[in-house]
């Protein structure tokens, strides 16, 4: 358009949900300029409630925000109650089972995803990223060699465009974006579900300390979850196969009703409880839960990030982390070819490889847990199959509903990685501070130069870098002649 307003970034991220304002903070943090296009203005509604571990105290941990949210006040999540399979009696597992997880970061949280989706956006722009909200991405700008920017709406109405090294699609599973990246969207016939679901005030909970547990109660037609948002909120929600949907045709609210009732369980639990009527949890839902996965995550100029790559059955609550796990790997891969560390190539199919990865291990025992006729030790000992883990079965169980089967350090070591990157920053920050105070007066002007404060901070990133992997515990490749992620966990590093 002639009227079109054109500026240049390093990286634009359309959506500022988990995947986009994750990715925006581990990016912005190095000093890349990073604009987040968001079509709605927050907070807004939104599904998928229940997070695990892996990105509480991994993937939150290292983008900084991770304190904030313990101040939050949410619901804490200590593992997960199941009444699944062919024991009559539910049965409860606990992050803590696992070494990875025990003590302090052996639970999560149940979130109100307005106020938690907030919380990672504002973060953002603290981190300096620039978040422009109800800005309608339209079209992406780029040629057959790559992508190289995006047309937008912004809150105005006035179209703009943005050129930039990385587009960043984080837009979620309904836009069209995606198609840029080639090939095609193959969604699963063995997952092909439709969701009912509304929010219910005066609800019971499982007794203390499993209170804060998601409970997953299956029954002839489906599945429920029934999450604990707040002491007097919860969120209720049929999942139906895709030959039982007239189930939730005609009337939601009776719809609904006559699930509840079908599962002995849920309705004991909702026996007192009344239905939110009003407000953002006033409306009743419905919603297709279609497994997919894209058939490529990246080209050159644009990676997909959380649900725009692939989406998996809500039963274990992947969603959040295939999210955000999906945007450090992406954030690793843009920081290391901004840094010259690694060649785009190589960067983007380590962040391919690992996200598939992490996608096949939930799909493939996802397949297996959805056999009702055997034991939970039976799911145990699937569970340590997929994933391929030299943990017992139950542990290896319980790594991979936290999350953190990958093994990778990041994902359940963050706190150390940041604390001790943080300090060695600050180290060689004091150093330059200290440096410039005592050099003479003609040399005053060139160190407070931008450019050279920048260059110097940048070496002194490298610096801290290199010293972490100084009794750091060396993490081994995922995959033949692959990559491994840097000490800080924010990079990618080849392995010697």
């Amino acid at each position: 358009m002639d009227n079109e307003s054109v500026e240049n970034v390093d990286v634009v991220v359309v959506g500022g949900g988990p995947g986009g304002s994750t990715l925006a903070s581990l990016v912005a943090m190095q000093g890349h300029r990073v604009v987040v296009l968001e079509k709605e203005k927050f907070p807004r509604w939104q599904i998928g409630e229940s997070l695990l571990p892996s990105t509480v105290h991994g993937v939150c941990r290292l983008s900084g925000v991770a304190d904030e949210l313990a101040k939050a006040g949410f619901t804490v999540k200590r593992g997960g109650t199941q009444r699944w399979g062919a024991n009559p009696e539910p049965w409860t597992f606990s992050f803590s089972v696992s070494p990875k997880m025990t003590g302090q970061t052996s639970y999560a949280y149940q979130v109100e995803r307005s106020k938690f989706d907030k919380i990672l956006l504002d973060h953002a722009r603290r981190m300096g990223a620039d978040v422009r909200e109800e800005c309608d991405v339209h079209d992406i700008v780029g040629d057959d060699e790559r992508v190289r920017g995006v047309s937008y709406t912004d809150a105005d109405g006035k179209p703009s465009q943005i050129r930039a090294r990385y587009v960043v699609d984080a837009s979620g599973n309904k836009s069209g974006l995606y198609k840029h990246v080639g090939g095609s969207r193959k969604y699963s016939d063995f997952f092909r579900s439709l969701a009912l679901f509304g929010y219910f005030e005066g609800g019971k909970r499982l007794p203390p300390p499993n209170s804060g547990n998601i409970l997953s109660a299956a029954f002839d037609s489906g599945w429920f979850w029934y999450i604990p948002l707040r002491p007097n909120l919860t969120s209720v929600g049929a999942v139906v196969r895709r030959e039982m949907a007239n189930k939730i045709q005609g009337d939601p609210e009776q719809a609904l009703r006559a699930l509840i009732a079908e599962c002995p369980m849920i309705s004991d639990y909702l026996r007192d409880a009344k239905r939110v009527v009003e407000g953002e949890y006033g409306q009743l839902r419905v919603r297709k839960d279609y497994s997919y996965l894209n058939t490529k995550f990246w080209r050159p100029g644009m990676v997909l990030v959380g649900d725009a790559a692939c989406f998996v059955d809500p039963i274990f609550s992947s969603g959040v982390h295939l999210a955000t796990y999906s945007a450090l790997l992406a954030a690793r891969s843009i920081n290391s070819v901004m840094a010259q560390v690694v060649d785009e190539e190589a960067a983007f199919r380590e962040f391919e490889q690992r996200y598939r990865r992490e996608y096949g291990v939930y799909y493939e025992f996802l397949v297996a847990f959805y056999d009702m006729h055997v034991s939970e030790n039976s799911y145990f000992w699937s569970a340590k199959k997929v994933t391929k883990n030299t943990s017992s079965e139950l542990e290896s169980f319980v790594e991979l509903l936290g999350g953190v089967s990958s093994g990778e350090a990041a994902l359940a070591e963050a706190e150390s990685l940041a604390k001790r990157y943080k300090g060695r920053s600050s180290e060689f920050a004091d150093a330059v501070d200290a440096l410039v105070a005592n050099k003479e007066q003609s040399m005053l002007p060139l160190f407070k130069s931008s450019i050279v404060r920048h260059a110097m901070q940048e070496g002194t990133q490298v610096q801290a870098r290199a010293l972490l992997r100084e009794g750091a515990e060396a993490e081994v490749p995922l995959f033949d002649n692959g990559l491994i992620p840097s000490p800080d966990g924010l990079f990618w590093s080849p392995h010697c």
